[in-house]
């Protein structure tokens, strides 16, 4: 009798896989050029080929989901609750990172002979100094700048960069709203169009994730190959340990809200998005998980794609709970750790730097850091002492971008589905009440 896993049970089995081999790999002499040559590619490759296609589901699924509102009031009351929801849900995050920090002071125990170690490991190389210039770049544009570079000038040029994410939303509700204005009849050849785009988009989808346990066991061997020091991730153990707590504690808050508003059962929840968390924990990247976590929200958890083709591609782009809660501890952890004085007024303005600076950062991996290092100048850290303290926690930054990455598109369902619950658009078969 043959056995059929479940996608999830496949994608953990590869995960658990690519550790052990990684961990075996690092015991054979050439195991990291091995890894580099053979394994790393094949994790590279599904990680563009979910890129490939975020652009065209985003095209299609927001221009089918307006459309097929029939009324713009129905889209101005979508758009206005998915931005408080996705604003209360921040400041929580941030919330809770203050809090944790604060209570268990991992930056106290930092020794100065794991400062100069890490200093003089991590301070110059060249991922700290990217980290550092683009946030330099960042700190000087205006207050409405994000509003500016949300509009394109260019249609092709928009749809040539995943980067430029923001903008693919602004054309689809652009074309989305004004096919509303013109009437049924008149948008619809264009509307089937995109009907159909959006029914092959999906088709992909399923068939990139038929390759998906294999490339998980790709990209975990990898990380482990390519860890650093183990002695300089176990210093860092308690900030480590401070982090994931707090990312728990937000999923536990997703979990409550979706039992006290939409009535259905957290456990069923979190079975049905697993395999996008998965996902996001084996990429770091919301915009590269982004079609899973569209397939997932729509097809298994029950939201209308009137409403997930809008606040998920949204909440990809500007809803970061794990990273702004990751600002939060890594602010307060790097001035604790360098001696650096902060008042409650300091701590009021990292939660608001860490909130305006999650809207538009970019949805890939390492995107965080930068947004560290805005915060960190908004309460006064000194310059001169930028590259130190980033350098304090760039060893671990990669793993604790994979658990927050898990809890930003968790928190990016959890909010579709409250959405989707206020407007009439949520349709569970796992309610409870």
């Amino acid at each position: 009798m043959k056995i059929k896993l479940a996608l999830h049970w496949k994608i953990i089995i590869g995960m658990v896989l690519g550790l052990i081999f990684g961990f075996i790999l690092l015991q054979i002499e050439g195991g990291k050029d091995f890894s580099s040559n053979w394994i790393k590619p094949i994790g590279t490759i599904f990680i563009k080929l979910l890129k490939l296609i975020a652009v065209p589901l985003i095209l299609a699924s927001l221009i089918k989901g307006i459309s097929d509102l029939k009324d713009i009031s129905k889209f101005k009351i979508i758009g206005l609750r998915t931005i408080v929801v996705y604003v209360f849900t921040t400041i929580i995050a941030i919330s809770i990172g203050l809090i944790l920090v604060n209570v268990f002071e991992p930056g106290n125990g930092v020794s100065n002979e794991t400062v100069s170690k890490l200093t003089d490991t991590y301070s110059e190389s060249s991922g700290v100094q990217q980290k550092l210039s683009t946030a330099s770049k960042q700190k000087d544009i205006g207050p409405l700048q994000f509003i500016e570079d949300m509009v394109p000038d260019n249609v092709f040029k928009a749809f040539s960069d995943n980067r430029l994410m923001l903008q693919v939303i602004f054309i689809s509700i652009f074309l989305g709203i004004s096919m509303l204005l013109i009437g049924d009849n008149k948008a619809k050849p264009l509307k089937s169009i995109f009907d159909s785009l959006n029914d092959v988009v999906l088709k992909m989808v399923d068939l990139i994730m038929l390759t998906a346990p294999y490339a998980v066991f790709a990209l975990l061997a990898n990380v482990v190959v390519s860890s650093d020091d183990p002695e300089i991730l176990m210093a860092l153990l308690k900030y480590a340990f401070v982090i994931v707590f707090g990312l728990i504690l937000m999923i536990v808050v997703y979990c409550t809200l979706v039992l006290l508003y939409t009535k259905t059962n957290p456990i069923w929840f979190l079975k049905q998005i697993s395999p996008a968390q998965l996902l996001a924990f084996s990429t770091s990247s919301s915009a590269a998980t982004l079609p899973v976590t569209m397939e997932r929200v729509e097809k298994h958890i029950g939201v209308d794609k009137e409403v997930s083709s809008f606040v998920l591609p949204v909440g990809a782009t500007i809803n970061m709970d794990g990273t702004s809660l990751y600002q939060a501890v890594a602010a307060v952890f790097i001035c604790q750790a360098l001696a650096f004085d902060i008042t409650f007024s300091d701590q009021l303005t990292i939660v608001l730097t860490a909130l305006l600076a999650s809207i538009g950062t970019a949805a890939v991996p390492g995107a965080g850091m930068v947004m560290l290092v805005i915060v960190l100048e908004s309460i006064g850290f000194p310059a001169e002492k930028l590259a130190i303290g980033i350098a304090l926690i760039f060893a671990v930054d990669r793993p604790l971008d994979m658990f927050r990455t898990v809890v930003n598109i968790t928190g990016d369902a959890t909010v579709s589905m409250v959405v989707g619950k206020s407007v009439g658009k949520f349709n569970s078969k796992q309610t409870i009440i």
